[in-house]
């Protein structure tokens, strides 16, 4: 943990700074480094495993692919993958790359942050089987409906033109070192243009997970009634955590009296759709296809919340 060490340096230099503050620059510092990190590992992979099967060949693969199929499959992808909404981001822009369509790309997007094993397991402890199922299914349905929702729309025109890479891998890699070489020319080059994004996106991330206090959150929720589901993602919604991180965070919650669907939809909202999201899928989408995104997603939880309440 940071917190000792920025303890120390701003003590040292005489800075009068409260414990908050501090959790917010480890929390930036921490974030910071491993998004940056996995997104020039992830790229780099992705970038090699390109010079195997070309642009062309995934394009043609999942074109033929049924489309339900393809989308389930990239929601299952982003199922077993442990990423919050901001590190999901660098497999997303791999998928558009290697010639994905943008809706199968974002399917993977949406169920990433919402479903994981870490989650899994907190939520078996936590609430038992049946809603473990029921969550699980449920985030897993949210990627594919909303990911071809999204793709009948033709949104591909509002991606930002220079951002996803145009250009075919049909040249023949004789050697390993060729193809890691092409996979790192494609994580510089994608760095360079993301990496002051993600720096802004977390900086955000750590105001919010620090100065929003979850009192707040319990007392806005608990005296809402039949509106406490919808105020439940728009309170979600600007804050950026992982949904694992969520668990205890959803099981406080309902012990103080919020209904379990009210509960899951801010932990959906938080963990899936995120202020810091949007500033950094906003060097690779314009802005009407972030809010259409948004908008999807955020009725698609809102509907899951209301079911829990129904069923649960």
């Amino acid at each position: 943990m940071l917190e000792p060490a920025l303890e120390q340096v701003f003590s040292a230099l005489s800075l009068s700074v409260s414990a908050r503050f501090i959790d917010s620059v480890a929390y930036f510092i921490e974030d910071s480094v491993k998004i940056l990190l996995l997104l020039a590992a992830m790229i780099f992979v992705i970038g090699v495993l390109r010079t195997y099967l070309p642009r062309e060949k995934i394009a043609k693969l999942l074109g033929r692919t049924n489309k339900f199929v393809a989308h389930t499959i990239a929601a299952l992808f982003g199922a077993v993958t442990p990423f919050c909404s901001c590190s999901s981001i660098p497999i997303f822009v791999g998928f558009l790359e290697s010639g994905a369509p943008l809706g199968v790309a974002l399917s993977f997007l949406i169920t990433s942050p919402l479903v994981n094993e870490y989650l899994v397991v907190l939520m078996l402890v936590a609430f038992g089987l049946k809603v473990t199922i029921l969550y699980i299914v449920s985030g897993v349905f949210i990627g594919v409906i909303a990911g071809m929702i999204l793709s009948r729309q033709g949104l591909e025109r509002h991606l930002v033109k220079d951002f996803v890479n145009k250009k075919t891998t049909r040249e023949r890699y004789a050697r390993f070192c060729d193809r890691f070489a092409f996979g790192y020319s494609e994580a510089v080059s994608i760095l360079k243009k993301l990496w002051l994004w993600v720096l802004a996106g977390v900086a955000v991330g750590a105001v919010i997970h620090n100065y929003v206090a979850e009192t707040f959150v319990q007392h806005a929720l608990s005296a809402t009634g039949i509106f406490s589901v919808p105020l439940a993602v728009l309170i979600g919604v600007p804050m950026y955590a992982s949904s694992a991180a969520l668990v205890p965070v959803v099981g406080e919650l309902v012990a103080k009296g919020v209904p379990l669907g009210t509960a899951i939809a801010f932990m959906m909202a938080a963990a899936g759709l995120s202020l810091p999201e949007v500033i950094i899928l906003r060097r690779t989408m314009k802005l009407r296809l972030i809010l259409l995104f948004f908008g999807v997603v955020a009725l698609a939880i809102l509907a899951t919340g209301i079911l829990f309440n129904v069923l649960v």
